[in-house]
């Protein structure tokens, strides 16, 4: 057989054996293993199973993973999300659909320290449903916007998502994490324009709250100094050539320690657990990208990257039908895999063909990273969905119901970035 049929026997038999439940990680690395013996030999196969774990945790990169994930954990188990909810509450909660406005406000905020979607919709769901659903807030726009503003901590940096795409495609994490700014503060309006629209035809879905005083708006702000000053801290330092992406996890991890601790927020219970999750998460991260760089040593040695690159370049449609072909193909996956599963599986096959078609790297890892958002509010599978439902009592088809609203605003946040390539790539460009 050609080597080019062994990779893609080898990735049909990859598909087999994740419908089957296997761990990606551990199914990649395992098909990586035994296509590579196929196509070289066992002994540089073994050699290539001795090193990559070795050569893929020692890259210095890699050490900013446990370090942001730190950072989030500290905050999510400290509580700092209620601050911002009360800010942003006090500020707008008196308006028709207020309350989840400031939800969506919030959640912005807290994903520019969390990183990870899953956190950061299990936290703000805690906080924010028992109070849209005590001020009579339809669960389906309560729930709904929980969910898709939880999406936004794979958006705004720092980003997990953009720090594996960063490592598995070698383009710049500091690059990446600017270009998701003004996409992020793209989208939060967009949901927030949604949640104006819904309660405009239906003003029952969001009563408005109580009003505030300007001096009570004022006062609210002083809750918020830690996280901007965290956010600053990290994003101004990356920016300004200060520090390197690895360094600002440092930076934050640190600095999110020493913040709760003056606040006295941070107790050793809540520290240890913080660490735990840190552990936990990054021990799963770290397996599925030592079984990525093993799956991609064969894929390399079959070709099929670069046939399915050289196919696609030479496809009679223009590059932007490929692109949206491909955009769709992501949709689909994101409806069966978390988000960094469907990264590490698909980058080492996709992003070939995307240089192939001269895209710019950075502005295509800001658009997956949003079409993957897609995914973990839609079902089958869709994480967000299933996190704030178990925390909750509301039922899953409800929130799906709340949810749908809101995809509207993604694919239209995806048509302007592919419009607008610009609105992701001009803070990049400056740097």
């Amino acid at each position: 057989m050609s080597p080019e049929t062994v990779g893609i026997i080898g990735i049909a038999i990859l598909v087999v054996l994740l419908f089957a439940r296997m761990w990606i990680g551990l199914a990649m690395a395992i098909i990586g293993f035994l296509g590579y013996a196929y196509l070289r030999d066992f002994g540089g196969a073994f050699t290539v199973v001795a090193q990559i774990p070795f050569t893929t945790i020692a890259y210095y990169p890699i050490a900013c993973i446990p370090l942001f994930l730190l950072m989030g954990t500290v905050v999510s188990n400290t509580k700092m999300g209620e601050d911002l909810y009360d800010t942003a509450y006090t500020w707008i909660g008196r308006l028709r659909g207020g309350l989840a406005m400031a939800t969506v406000i919030a959640c912005a905020l807290f994903a520019a320290i969390t990183g990870v979607s899953i956190a950061a919709a299990a936290t703000m769901s805690k906080i924010t449903l028992p109070e849209m659903r005590r001020y009579k807030y339809d669960d389906s726009l309560a729930s709904g916007c929980v969910a898709c503003a939880g999406t936004l901590a794979i958006l705004i940096p720092p980003s997990l998502a953009f720090i594996l795409y960063g490592i598995i495609t070698e383009q710049p994490i500091g690059k990446l994490f600017m270009a998701g700014i003004f996409p992020g503060i793209l989208l939060s309006g967009l949901f927030i324009l949604t949640i104006i629209i819904i309660t405009t035809l239906r003003p029952e879905a969001g009563p408005a709250g109580p009003k505030t005083s300007f001096k009570e708006k004022i006062v609210s702000l002083k809750n918020t100094w830690h996280m901007i000053l965290l956010f600053l801290l990290v994003l101004g330092g990356i920016y300004g050539g200060i520090f390197t992406p690895t360094e600002a996890g440092a930076v934050g991890a640190f600095g999110a320690i020493l913040i709760t601790a003056v606040s006295r927020r941070l107790t050793p219970k809540n520290f240890l657990v913080s660490l735990l999750e840190a552990g936990k998460t990054t021990a799963m991260v770290m397996l599925l990208i030592i079984g990525a760089f093993i799956f991609m040593k064969f894929l390399a040695v079959s070709k099929v990257p670069f046939m399915l690159g050289e196919v696609i370049a030479v496809l009679p449609v223009p590059p932007m039908v490929t692109f949206v072909g491909i955009v769709l193909l992501y949709v689909l996956l994101g409806m069966f895999l978390d988000v960094m599963s469907a990264l590490v599986l698909t980058l080492p096959i996709i992003f070939p063909a995307i240089i192939a078609l001269g895209f710019d790297p950075i502005w295509f890892g800001v658009i997956m990273v949003i079409v993957v958002e897609m995914g973990l509010v839609t079902p089958p599978v869709g994480m967000n969905v299933f996190v704030i439902s178990g925390a909750t009592d509301i039922p899953l088809s409800t929130v799906f119901r709340g949810v749908f609203p809101f995809l509207i605003p993604m694919i239209i946040c995806i048509a302007l970035l592919a419009i607008f390539p610009q609105i992701a790539l001009f803070i990049p460009s400056m740097m």
